[in-house]
């Protein structure tokens, strides 16, 4: 992540920990309460009434895209009888507080922001239930009102397990290389196609005395920091995370990734680049010292706030190079939305009603360019509406190419096992992190930090 991080939009900070919301609509007066507000969900062929009277209870991080989200809660409770609570939590405990809820079964929260990497521990748990029993019920989904397919595959994938889903995705985020089209015309370079003409191009732009460097990615340790980087390198040098049941991350390919990621850092990125998140590097972008990175696209709504940035106008955007292997490997990350097994039958459809408003077309457009505030979502979830010119208008001024390099990212440059979809990943993810940093700030050698790490997660393997 997503997100990557999750993995994301400008996070409002001085949200305390577990601060429970209740939130009325922001600039939306008592008319989302309206008959003719409620028309294009009512529109959908089931009773949203159904289990009115039920209360819920979401856990969310506190970023804009579900700002939006929350500033709509009396229009769900309008349209089902259902009380919603939210309850914000930083991302660096939201995880912790669902797998306490989860397996404790105390059902606290219906659902929450999901990751989608914890799948797999839930599923293996059984703590979420499949969502597929919810899609096919005639009586909680209206298909073709619904249009599930109509989500982005990529994001689907990642919140499924053995082809079924455990998760609808909500908001998400895609990998895309952004650079200053006025650095790149200035030396008549264009975007890169390869690894290799990204290295070129850092080359040519790095300028230490000048404190400009030519290009910037995530260094800070992290599951979702440089694990967040390191496994789109690693899968474009034909790295594969699995042999058999077993997750391997030294092989010569996992060297070979590490290895240049160290060596390009070092050679071309500002020095602190090895502490930071993307948003130390959106702000060095926009401070005119970074000229290019790869990052989430939607650190566009950072490196475009003309308040803060030098550099509005000069931005532009394409894929993920090519890896040695040809491929192009972007990230996956989206949150998502599961459903809580320890809920009652009733609390479960509550819920599910709730996921199918906050993931339909409709809900995704009022939450983005339909959205009265200033922070118009980018990560929606559906092809559809990245594809509507009421999108591109809103997503204008990201800079060039924008909307075209995030799309084609989506459709054809994820992959699914971008990084080891397994039970034991949170524990495995924070080794590779580690290991990662040590590597990139000089403490350890590429294959001395990846064979250590390789010993650490066997022992975690065998639990």
């Amino acid at each position: 992540m997503k997100r990557s991080q999750g993995r994301r939009e400008v996070l409002k900070q001085g949200a305390a920990l577990g601060a429970a919301v209740a939130l009325g609509p922001v600039g939306l007066g008592p008319a989302w309460a309206q008959a003719d507000e409620l028309a294009p969900y009512k529109a959908a062929k089931i009773n949203w009434k159904q289990v009115e009277g039920e209360s819920i209870t979401v856990m969310v991080i506190p970023a804009s895209y579900f700002e939006n989200l929350i500033s709509l809660q009396p229009q769900f409770e309008a349209l089902t009888g259902i009380k919603l609570r939210f309850e914000k939590v930083p991302p660096g405990q939201i995880r912790q507080k669902a797998l306490l809820d989860l397996s404790s079964k105390t059902a606290t929260y219906a659902t929450h922001a999901a990751d989608p990497m914890y799948y797999p521990l839930y599923v293996s748990n059984k703590w979420v239930e499949p969502l597929d029993t919810y899609l096919n019920d005639a009586t909680l989904t209206d298909k073709a009102w619904f249009h599930y397919e109509d989500i982005i595959k990529a994001w689907r994938d990642a919140d499924s397990i053995d082809g079924k889903p455990y998760g609808i995705p909500y908001d998400g985020e895609v990998t895309v290389q952004v650079y200053r089209k006025d650095l790149y015309e200035a030396k008549g370079l264009k975007p890169a196609e390869t690894y290799d003409q990204l290295v070129a191009n850092a080359k040519a732009l790095t300028d230490a005395n000048a404190r400009v460097y030519g290009l910037a990615l995530r260094g800070f340790s992290g599951a979702g920091q440089n694990m967040y980087v390191y496994p789109s390198l690693f899968r474009g040098f034909g790295g594969s995370w699995m042999q058999g049941n077993n997750v391997v991350v030294n092989s010569p390919q996992a060297v070979q990734a590490l290895t240049w990621y160290v060596d390009t850092l070092t050679a071309y990125a500002p020095p602190a680049v090895r502490n930071w998140n993307w948003p130390d590097i959106a702000d060095a972008f926009s401070q005119g010292t970074v000229a290019t990175y790869i990052d989430a696209h939607s650190s566009a709504a950072v490196i475009t706030n003309p308040e803060k940035s030098k550099v509005v106008g000069k931005i532009a955007y394409a894929r993920w190079p090519k890896g040695p292997n040809g491929k192009r490997v972007t990230s996956i990350w989206n949150w998502g939305f599961p459903i809580n097994a320890a809920l009652t039958e009733k609390q479960k459809k509550a819920t599910w009603l709730f996921i199918a408003w906050a993931a339909s077309a409709e809900t995704q457009a009022r939450t983005s360019w339909k959205f009265a505030g200033p922070a118009k979502r980018s990560g929606i979830n559906r092809i559809a509406l990245w594809r509507t010119p009421e999108f591109a208008a809103a997503m204008k001024d990201a800079g060039d190419n924008f909307i075209p390099a995030a799309l084609e990212s989506l459709e054809q440059d994820t992959d699914v096992d971008w990084r080891p979809r397994v039970p034991q990943w949170p524990a495995i993810g924070e080794t590779m992190a580690t290991a990662i940093q040590s590597a990139l700030v000089g403490q350890k050698k590429p294959k001395e930090a990846l064979d250590e790490a390789q010993a650490r997660i066997a022992t975690i393997l065998k639990g």
